[in-house]
């Protein structure tokens, strides 16, 4: 083909992770691009801020920490990406660990110094971003058919033009394209579409309260004027935003932490801070503390593999209990009923081979069995109680009962080692009764009594007689048993408190778990469940849940009580996160004392807002009132018109989980293929658009992180879908273009 190369224009909507993302995969594959095409590439990004949007962006406060570490996070495709094309050398693909570490040995800056299991600042991740997006960029127009603008502007539409498609921005200029990658990232909600949001505006307008509906950039929504000295603050929620607006508030004033001499934290306040910080939500707990990462060392065998929550369980599930959905297809399941009691005894078989040592799985497993395969059925383990989620533990709970007998004898020297191994099958003794020791007394200890076992001695009990647990375990073998209620609410259940006697059994718990959490993800065996399940395993959480898996009720149900335990269990900050937080509480500056259930009340006498804890009987009001809750997608109350307009014009529709039945749920995400393009309203596919990331909520789960290397992430494997259609629609005109140029030669 001769002449000048016909031009295929890709529009990037959206200019933060997954667009680096996509740059890299493009980047590295441009060979492909034939002699008769030419590429031009425009990626807008309403902010300006390239490579890591809003959400990332280096100039947000230094206060705000990423919550996984430097090693598990890059930037391009990696081995174990299947089928990812050309790979970059491994210099050219650091994980974020290593791009600090290089930049590091170049500046000297204090918050680069990281080591790979330490957890970075967002605003470092944000420099990586733009960093690695900028280099991209570069090889791209090295390339000499492709070209790159970048636009700072915002996208207010994308409408059909002809064979293409064209890119409307909010200053009313239209860019034609051939093909529209969306990946617009987490966005928030316009507080003039939520009838809550303007009763709270409206009333703090009227008053001279302050109400900030949504939290970012931090330094634009808490500005010194809502939040200065002489101010009380109320922080709705308690989760890793309102975390992140403490800090701002507090560090970020110019408060700073100093070691108390007890392996805490002390904070000293620079007299900037609001005179109170009031943190409350509807658990009255902050989100957990994430454990020590320790399965880095090798992820392929540490991570946790399911016993009984796996998919081929699910789809047995569907065959034997499900209800049939709208168009057919696999049954829906109840997620309270049906998925949540495997989740439960898949954690507590987690937390026992914690306790008790990975050699016990067998043996476990084994008393499992029956059960498991019953409630698989449909049968009485599955119809009995079908409102407690703990049901299918009797057997396990009766095998722990064994395990701790065993144990407690060798211990207390009623029996000796080799009786006991005489007597029992199925299991060894001492490396059971070593590993207990291990866990709930530590190493130090585990080795005393690997001594006092190899002399032959009559049991260990002059050593663990006195012997107290650094690590908050019952020192006794029948101690330590698992309970879901306790662990999804660790101070329910109990006599009605004060405030102040709240403030310390929160105190109390948070102090627990961050002895838990430095212990890790593999030794300790409450943060074991909880990762090796709803991390570990979230893949197979999603596979029950997504693309309709559930009854429309469950999945209202799921989205609303079972996300926000995902996030409290598995979704936290560093302990060194949270150590700072517990100081604030310490220091009395942060006031939980209001306890679970509290709600919002606008005090029209006080003219502020009132905050009220059932629980505990706490009344506060409050200057401003801060929203610190993440907004779930939802375009009707999208802050931005885009995906409004597309509902309007018809080039998307919701998604919508319908059953047989003719009950159906909307949880807000836009209807897409397998292959992220959405579908029209007449029920056609536009394959020229593809849209990742959170749009795709409701359909699908889980979908705001970073891509994490060496695990053929999900993230990527996305953002290899849409290459493959994008390079099979280039490659196609471009057939199209040597035809057509045939037949005028003829």
């Amino acid at each position: 083909m001769t002449g000048t190369p016909e031009v295929h224009r890709l529009a990037v909507v959206g200019g933060g992770p997954r667009a680096t993302y996509a740059l890299e995969r493009l980047s590295a594959g441009m060979d492909r691009l034939g002699p008769g095409r030419s590429l031009e590439i425009r990626v807008f990004e309403r902010t300006g801020e390239f490579g890591s949007g809003e959400a990332h962006s280096p100039t947000q406060p230094r206060t705000s920490y990423l919550n996984r570490i430097g090693n598990q996070v890059s930037f391009a495709a990696d081995e174990s990406v299947k089928g990812a094309g050309p790979l970059r050398h491994p210099d050219q693909r650091p994980d974020l660990h290593e791009w600090c570490r290089r930049l590091f040995l170049r500046t000297g800056h204090p918050d680069l110094d990281i080591g790979p299991e330490d957890w970075p600042k967002r605003y470092v991740h944000g420099m990586a971003l733009q960093d690695m997006f900028d280099a991209y960029v570069r090889e791209l127009r090295a390339h000499p058919r492709v070209e790159v603008f970048l636009d700072h502007k915002e996208v207010v539409d994308v409408r059909r033009h002809g064979e293409g498609l064209t890119v409307h921005g909010a200053d009313g200029v239209v860019f034609p394209c051939d093909q529209v990658l969306m990946v617009t990232g987490h966005t928030h909600h316009d507080p003039r579409r939520s009838a809550r949001s303007l009763a709270l505006a409206d009333f703090a307008r009227r008053t001279g309260a302050a109400y900030v509906p949504y939290a970012y950039p931090l330094d634009k929504a808490l500005t010194a004027e809502v939040s200065d000295a002489g101010r009380v603050v109320g922080i709705a929620g308690m989760g890793l935003t309102a975390i992140d607006e403490i800090l701002f508030l507090t560090e970020g004033r110019g408060g700073s932490f100093e070691p108390d001499g007890q392996g805490g934290l002390r904070y000293r306040p620079s007299g900037a801070e609001p005179a109170k910080l009031l943190a409350f939500s509807e658990t009255g707990l902050f989100t957990f503390a994430r454990p020590d990462n320790h399965k880095e060392a090798d992820p392929a065998r540490l991570e946790h593999r399911g016993v009984f929550l796996t998919p081929t369980a699910l789809d047995q599930l569907r065959r034997s209990v499900g209800t049939p959905r709208a168009g057919g297809g696999p049954g829906q399941l109840d997620f309270e009923r049906d998925v949540l009691p495997l989740v439960v005894l898949e954690m507590a078989f987690v937390h026992y081979t914690t306790l008790f040592g990975g050699h016990v799985a067998d043996f476990l497993g084994d008393r499992l069995a029956g059960v498991h395969r019953g409630f698989l059925a449909g049968g009485p383990p599955h119809s009995e109680q079908p409102e407690n989620p703990s049901r299918l533990l009797g057997p396990l709970e009766a095998a722990v009962d064994e395990l701790a007998d065993v144990v407690d004898a060798v211990l207390h020297g009623r029996v000796t080692v080799a009786q006991a191994e005489a007597d029992t099958s199925g299991w060894p003794v001492e490396a059971t009764v070593l590993r207990w020791i291990g866990v709930v007394f530590g190493t130090e200890r585990e080795a005393a009594a690997r001594a006092a076992l190899c002399q032959n001695l009559p049991g260990p009990d002059r050593l663990t007689a006195s012997w107290v647990s650094p690590r908050w375990f019952d020192e006794q073998p029948h101690g330590n048993r698992f309970s879901w209620e306790r662990t999804v609410a660790p101070l329910a259940g109990g006599p009605a408190r004060s405030p102040e006697e709240y403030r310390a059994a929160v105190l109390d718990f948070m102090d627990r778990d961050h002895v838990w959490a430095v212990q890790g993800n593999l030794d300790n065996p409450h943060k074991a469940a909880a990762d090796g399940v709803w991390r570990d395993l979230r893949g197979v959480i999603s596979y029950a849940v997504d693309d309709g898996g559930l009854t429309p009720a469950s999945h209202r149900v799921f989205l609303e009580r079972y996300v926000r335990i995902h996030n409290r269990l598995a979704n936290g900050a560093a302990a060194e996160v949270m150590s700072r937080i517990r100081a604030l509480v310490r220091h009395g500056l942060l006031d939980v004392g209001t306890g679970p259930g509290a709600v919002v009340v606008r005090d029209g006498k006080a003219g502020r807002f009132r905050v009220d804890g059932p629980a505990t009987g706490a009344s506060h009001l409050v200057d401003t009132l801060a929203d610190a809750r993440i907004h779930p997608f939802d375009p009707q109350r999208d802050a931005s018109p885009l995906f409004r307009n597309l509902l309007e014009h018809g080039t998307a529709r919701l998604w919508r989980n319908a059953s047989e039945a003719g009950d159906a749920f909307e949880p807000g995400g836009l209807d897409l293929t397998e292959r992220s393009h959405p579908v029209r309203a007449d029920g056609s596919v536009e394959d020229r658009l593809t849209v990742l990331g959170p749009a795709a909520e409701g359909r699908r789960s889980f979908l705001l992180s970073a891509l994490r290397p060496g695990s053929d992430h999900y993230v990527m494997r996305d953002t290899l879908t849409w290459l493959q259609d994008f390079w099979r629609v280039l490659d196609s005109s471009e057939a199209a273009g040597r035809r057509r140029a045939d037949d005028v030669r003829v």
